[in-house]
């Protein structure tokens, strides 16, 4: 049977659901609905490999709520879980569009705010729940959420959950859901590790790739520009607003202090509202923060991963890498916030001295060079600063001699430097202390003579 479907209807949904859809706006599917519907609609394990922004929410939420259908019983019949709370509400928002003309109920649990409210609704009854895996669990030990009646399970960013340590919570959730159930895992890369998880949690699972593993999304212009510094990496900054046609653009930093001291930058020249989210950041301010970038009210959001997934805006002109991350599937997912719904969309990325070494690794994974561009004549390329200069030449030789424990570093190299003759000035400075020592010691036995002498007077 082809999975391919010129329209929805193909697909043989209901038609509350073939109704949301056609209100939101989707006349065709996308490579990955196109091929991922159905085959869960038809009750197969599915393993879904599709870099962010090619409509993979869709993919599983429409053949789950046609699955549950429509409300019963008090207790989940079905669970979907990812690694962010801003990736949680993402999925919610799908979830409520598409059950629009249905009588299903949902609820989103999520870390951040007190699970008091979240308790409510699940006592009230839910037919769907939509979680991080933490959240999840904290209820269940609670004696809030019973599991036995569960029948899908879907993992989103499966390789996300792994990156950041979740994967004890998830088998510990595995253990307390029934063993009879359909498993839907999307990842949007594809290594040894989601290989390995895959054949753990999937049961003959159908395999659905719409673009070879950590792609790029054709739809986005990529540039890299070679910046000395972060004084430069600023200048160059507020020269790409002077100069490019900057609509929306979200700006990502490696650390909360880079995206505070990028937020202030901004701020306080005139390129429009600028707003900034990361951990450290209340859940309602982050909450704000993102709906108002998503309406339009904010040009500039300042993040860190936090909000690299999750974060589902179609009109992102600009995505710019201020630090090159360290997680370097992650560079794909940040880039993956523009050039969405077939639009394009620019991202451009600022390499420091040390960050080359990532940057190449970066371009392994994607398999293109991103074209480098020169820093515009107008921006001042200041000097960088000795400590700073130092951190990075400590940085890269530690990179490298973890590739090679052989390796001597320049940083190294410089600290083992030796002039000539320096032993013979090593000789020299030893024989002088030498003397001051004698010399003391002669000054201190002529004390103790002239004492004793005097004593016996």
């Amino acid at each position: 049977m082809s999975n391919e479907a010129s329209t929805f209807e193909a697909f043989k949904l209901n038609r509350q659901l073939l109704n949301a859809v056609a209100d939101a706006g989707y006349v065709h599917p996308t490579p990955i609905q196109e091929k991922a519907i159905p085959l869960a609609l038809a009750g197969h394990d599915v393993l879904g490999i599709a870099q962010t922004g090619t409509g993979k929410t869709a993919a599983y939420v429409l053949p789950l709520l046609m699955k549950v259908k429509y409300a019963q019983g008090d207790h989940a019949r079905a669970v979907i879980m990812a690694p962010t709370r801003e990736l949680v509400m993402q999925i919610e928002e799908v979830v409520v569009q598409m059950s629009k003309h249905t009588d299903l109920r949902m609820v989103a649990l999520y870390g951040g705010l007190g699970p008091k409210t979240q308790i409510e609704i699940l006592e009230k009854g839910v037919d769907i729940i939509v979680t991080t895996p933490g959240r999840f669990l904290d209820i269940y030990r609670k004696g809030k959420i019973l599991t036995k009646e569960i029948k899908t399970l879907v993992l989103d960013e499966a390789d996300k959950m792994m990156d950041m340590g979740f994967m004890p919570q998830i088998r510990s959730i595995l253990e307390i859901i029934p063993i009879k159930r359909q498993n839907l895992l999307f990842s949007a890369t594809f290594g040894e590790r989601i290989d390995r998880f895959a054949a753990e949690f999937l049961e003959f699972p159908e395999r659905v790739e719409v673009t070879p593993q950590a792609t790029t999304a054709e739809t986005i212009g990529q540039l890299k520009y070679l910046v000395p510094n972060i004084r430069t990496k600023l200048n160059l900054l507020a020269q790409l607003f002077k100069n490019e046609e900057v609509n929306r653009a979200i700006i990502f930093t490696r650390s909360r202090r880079n995206a505070e001291e990028v937020f202030a930058f901004l701020n306080n020249r005139n390129f429009g509202d600028v707003r900034v989210i990361h951990a450290n950041k209340g859940q309602n301010t982050r909450i704000n923060s993102i709906e108002d970038f998503k309406g339009g009210d904010v040009r500039i959001l300042v993040a860190t991963d936090v909000a690299s997934r999750g974060l589902d805006v179609t009109m992102v002109s600009h995505v710019i890498n201020f630090d090159v991350p360290l997680i370097y599937e992650d560079y794909v997912h940040r880039i993956g916030r523009t050039g969405r719904a077939e639009k394009e969309g620019k991202a451009i990325s600022f390499v420091n001295p040390a960050e080359t070494y990532h940057f190449d690794k970066i371009e392994e994974i994607i398999r293109m060079k991103v074209e480098e561009a020169e820093i515009p004549a107008e921006v001042d390329v200041t000097a960088t600063p000795f400590e700073e200069k130092q951190a990075y030449a400590r940085e890269l030789d530690r990179l490298l001699q973890r590739d090679n424990p052989d390796y001597k570093g320049a940083f190294h190299e410089k600290k083992e430097y030796k002039k000539p003759n320096a032993h013979l000035e090593a000789q020299e400075k030893e024989k002088k202390r030498g003397n001051k020592n004698s010399k003391a010691k002669t000054n201190r036995n002529q004390l103790k003579t002239k004492h004793q002498k005097n004593k016996g007077k």
